[in-house]
């Protein structure tokens, strides 16, 4: 790539403006034939739609041939091998004529401006797509955050697979647009739509939202308002028409929400849902399609639908039949007879078969395969809700584990693989299934991660199933710094514990350790505060040796009082936390330079956490007002200084500003009187008791905004272990030892189903990486239709597991850390570009028939992407040395570009030059202008200098003229039997 100076002057023609985007199409024209060493410079110009078919790569030439761009998915290739590149080209070119490149009634150059637009496509492997009028009901599940973040839910994938499998219910998929392409929408007057069927949010009969966090309710009311569905249950009633419930007929959909967040307290979002689903959904859900169905049948309203959901399927609570009950601390109470007084939570036994259905396109926050191992936790954590919500503990039999394991691997091509669980280390089989599943899979280079993990259940075995071909990072969850604070919050982990989880961690290889801790805990002193730095100062000194040294990295979050747990009733100031957190910055001071890197939670998000965690109904308004201050995404930590704003205004307009500053300020420390000698035991008649007696603390009794919840876990229970946190008395995990009593097991919730681990395997050994070249195969594929919307790098990624699917022997790179597919791509297509003819070369460790690898591959391809071609290659010179790879033989490619003209325009431009201006201007406008003239002009030109945009938006100018071979003006009647397509 050459940069040069501005040039003096261009010719009239470059910047007529009869010619609309001709200038762009010709810079495009300009890199007709790009030498390799400065392809890259194609960056710079608007992406054309454009297709390649690649001629004599063999002999290290690259041609492109045709601009194509389609609508929708193309039938025509879903057997591409049943017709010629030619019919596929020519049927490709005449489709995009026709649609002029639009996809969901959006151009071509909308979509290339968006960032990663593949994302709202919904054409991943395993995305359901049912015929909109085949089915009875149509549900829709919504994600409020990005795409990348949605798809990593393993909750979000199993109920949408439930629900698919019904086969009367239809189930799409909807996430939370970036920026630009809610401004697409915004200014187009398009409403948000489904990925699957891609139809507006309003076509569906209802649409249930996750609730994940208490700062989520911001992008829920953003969704809905670019779905363009009123936002308010009120409102949706009051704009619903006469006669029974009918989308298709003017009804707005019933809006649900589900998720920890809606479990644990619904009511700050009451307000703008229609109904919420309490618990596990995947039986909850299906259920409640098969009940819309029957109330259709029944032809009847909006009102009575929503009666029939909440009597007849267990764990619906819908707020338009409670009423907040004034002075009564924000707590509701059923105003029509019939409905629960207390609704149900749902619990469901967890399906790992259907945790794995979908693999996009893009890298997910968690870009790997992630299949349950246990539900719900009884170790009785006091500060956590989820412990509090999952109850009681489900594990998955061993054999299903390994099975969805084994065929995840195989199915979707994922090359690392999670274990997902509250508390890993309490489902007593990982050992053996780790073991099982490393054995089976020892030749597949996969690697296994773990989530956070009880310290005091790692051992030699847990290290031994860890890891793979590469590396996975390691986390523990210490939470507090001293062994009086963990014994007050029942963590049962002791500092002999600790440092033996971390030695043997750091005696098996991991030479970093992440850890996470808490502060603002109730009974916290600073001297447990300090004792964090102090922790992880005696943790290095234990561990290191003259040759390693031991490196941490900490999250230090600040607690935050959930619904439903012992610590509901607490309160800590942010001035308090503010305070901590600056007593442990300078504490880490202490430490080695560059041992310990620590992150901190901002306070003020844990301060707006527990508001809206443990608020009331009061705060719809609060949170209505928020959004149209600007407050959304609230949770991702950018911009939090706009989002604060945002809040503090809306919560002054609400007169709400009192109840903020309790929970800013620290209402209760529940625990004030920790260390009160008359605080004892459980003492007969209630002596001695924080929740009854001579000593009850009255505030323990006052109502509270979710007792309406029924958890199963009992409000008398919780009281009597805050009680014990008091005494600093631990409870031990009643999934392995004697029952706590907290009112779960039972006939409502099931009990503890604790499987026996299976014998310990013998350990194989880890997977040796096959570094052998055994066979060099070069393979040429298509990329036509929405596909074109998939980067060149997710392309990549796409391609390395459709090999992992076609089950080939990829050779890998003798990396230690990171072992990587041989895989070299020829060129880059941009964005937005379709193309016949892109190229992959790809070593084997065993030789294959290239027939076969093609047969294999297209199995395993998505639709969009056939595999046209599969030849072999030598890998060696006949002097024995290695041949070079496609990306360093190709020299130049031919573009075929469709130049889009201004209609109103009238004036011919001038010819680029003096000598041919007679033979290219025409006095009838664009379409006459003598284009051969133009070309022959543009080839005569000694230079041609062009401009672009770097990265940091500096302008760079270049001559484009020195990587020009060939410019020719192709007629449409030519088009598409050009040269290209013969």
């Amino acid at each position: 790539e050459r940069r040069g100076s501005p040039p003096a002057s261009r010719p009239s023609w470059m910047t007529s403006p009869a010619l609309g985007l001709l200038p762009v199409a010709l810079c495009a024209g300009a890199l007709l034939a790009l030498t390799r060493r400065s392809w890259t410079t194609r960056r710079w110009h608007t992406p054309l739609p454009i297709l390649r078919d690649d001629r004599e790569y063999g002999s290290q030439t690259v041609a492109l041939a045709a601009v194509v761009s389609e609508k929708d998915q193309d039938p025509l290739l879903e057997d591409a091998s049943a017709k010629t590149r030619q019919q596929i080209v020519e049927e490709a070119f005449l489709k995009d004529l026709e649609t002029q490149g639009e996809m969901l009634g959006l151009s071509r150059d909308m979509w290339t401006k968006m960032q990663s637009p593949a994302r709202y496509l919904g054409n991943e492997l395993g995305a359901f797509h049912k015929q909109w009028e085949s089915v009875d009901v149509r549900m829709a599940l919504a994600y409020p955050e990005i795409y990348e973040v949605g798809i990593s839910n393993v909750g979000h994938i199993a109920l949408y697979t439930a629900i698919n499998r019904e086969e009367d219910l239809l189930c799409d998929r909807c996430y939370l647009p970036l920026p630009d392409m809610a401004a697409v929408l915004e200014e187009q007057e398009k409403p948000l739509f489904a990925v699957e069927s891609q139809r507006p949010l309003g076509d569906f009969d209802t649409i249930g939202i996750s609730l994940a966090y208490e700062l989520g309710g911001c992008n829920c009311i953003h969704m809905m308002h670019l779905g363009r569905i009123p936002k308010t249950w009120k409102e949706r009633l009051e704009q619903e028409p006469d006669g029974p419930f009918d989308p298709s007929k003017g009804s707005h959909p019933l809006m649900f929400a589900g998720g920890p967040t809606a479990t644990g307290n619904p009511e700050p979002f009451a307000d703008f849902f229609d109904f919420f689903a309490i618990g596990d959904g995947e039986d909850c859900l299906p259920e409640i399609g098969q009940c819309l169905k029957r109330c259709r049948e029944e032809r009847l309203n909006r009102v009575d639908t929503l009666f029939k959901l909440c009597t007849e399927v267990t764990g619906i609570y819908v707020p338009m039949f409670y009423d907040q009950a004034p002075g009564w601390g924000g707590a509701v109470f059923p105003i029509r007879e019939g409905v629960p007084e207390r609704v149900l939570r749902r619990v469901s036994t967890p399906d790992p078969s259907a945790q794995f259905t979908l693999q996009p396109y893009l890298p997910a926050v968690h870009d790997r395969l992630t299949v349950e191992i246990r539900r719900g936790c009884t170790r009785g954590c006091r500060f956590c809700q989820p412990g509090m919500l999952t109850r009681p503990a489900r594990d998955v039999e061993p054999e299903k584990v390994i099975s969805a394991v084994e065929e995840g691997v195989r199915e979707m091509g994922y090359n690392e693989f999670s274990l997902l669980s509250l508390s890993c280390s309490d489902y007593l089989a990982l050992p053996s299934v780790g073991l099982e599943i490393k054995n089976r899979l020892k030749n597949e280079n996969v690697t296994l991660s773990l989530p956070s993990q009880r310290v005091d259940r790692f051992d030699d075995n847990i290290a031994n199933i860890i890891g793979g071909t590469k590396k996975s990072s390691i986390t523990f969850a210490p939470e507090a710094g001293t062994q009086r604070l963990r014994d007050i919050i029942n963590k049962g982990l002791t500092n002999e514990e600790l440092l033996r989880g971390v030695k043997t961690a750091f005696e098996r290889g991991w030479s970093t350790v992440k850890l996470y801790f808490m502060i603002g805990l109730p009974g916290e002193t600073d001297a447990d505060v300090l004792g964090i730095a102090e922790t992880v100062k005696w943790l290095q000194k234990e561990c290191d040796t003259r040759k390693r040294k031991l490196k941490v990295h900490l999250t230090i979050s600040n607690f935050t009082p959930k619904p439903h747990t012992p610590f509901q009733w607490h309160t800590v100031s942010s001035s308090d936390f503010e305070r901590k957190q600056r007593m442990l910055k300078r504490a880490f001071r202490n430490l080695k330079p560059g041992s310990c890197k620590v992150n901190y939670t901002p306070f003020r998000i844990s301060a707006m956490e527990d508001f809206i965690g443990r608020g009331d109904r009061r705060l719809c308004a609060v949170m209505l007002k928020a959004w149209e201050n600007g407050a959304q995404n609230d949770a991702w930590w950018e911009g939090t200084d706009e989002a604060f704003a945002s809040w503090d205004k809306a919560i002054e307009d609400s007169g709400l500003t009192w109840k903020y500053r309790q929970v800013e300020d620290g209402e209760w420390d529940v625990l004030e009187k920790l260390g009160d000698e008359r605080y004892r035991g459980q003492g007969g008649h209630g002596k001695g008791r924080i929740d009854r007696g001579v000593l009850q603390e009255e505030r323990l009794d006052r109502p509270l905004p979710w007792d309406h919840i029924n958890t199963g876990v009992s409000k008398f229970w919780l009281k009597s272990d805050l009680q014990r946190a008091m005494e600093a008395v631990t409870v031990p995990d009643c999934s392995h030892h004697v029952c706590s009593e907290c009112g779960v097991c039972g006939d409502d919730f099931g009990d503890n189903v604790v499987v026996e681990p299976p014998p310990l395997p013998a350990f194989d050994g880890t997977c040796e990486k096959d570094i052998a070249k055994t066979q060099k195969v070069r393979i040429k594929f298509a990329k036509l239709g929405s596909m074109a919307c998939v980067g060149h790098l997710d392309t990549l990624r796409l391609m390395e597991r459709a090999y992992r699917r076609a089950a080939l022997p990829i050779s890998v790179t003798g990396s230690e850390f990171n072992a990587r597919p041989r895989v070299t791509s020829a060129l880059t297509l941009p964005l937005g570009w379709t193309s016949e003819s892109e190229i992959l070369e790809i070593v084997l460790t065993k030789h294959m028939d290239v027939d076969d690898i093609k047969t294999q591959l297209n199995a395993k391809m998505p639709d969009g992407m056939p595999i046209l071609d599969v030849e072999e290659f030598p890998l060696y010179h006949m002097t024995g040395k290695l041949r070079e790879s496609v990306a360093e033989v190709v020299s130049e490619h031919e573009l075929l570009v469709q130049v889009a003209l201004d209609p109103v325009a009238q004036d011919a431009p001038d010819a680029p030059d003096a000598d041919d201006a007679d033979d290219a201007a025409a006095p009838g406008g664009p379409r006459d202008v003598d284009w051969r003239a133009v070309a022959q002009a543009t080839l005569a030109l000694p230079e041609l200098q062009l401009e672009k945009t770097s990265k940091r938006g500096k302008t760079q100018y270049f001559d484009a003229r020195r990587q020009l071979l060939g410019l020719e003006h192709v007629p449409e009647a030519q088009l598409p039997a050009h040269k290209g397509f013969a």
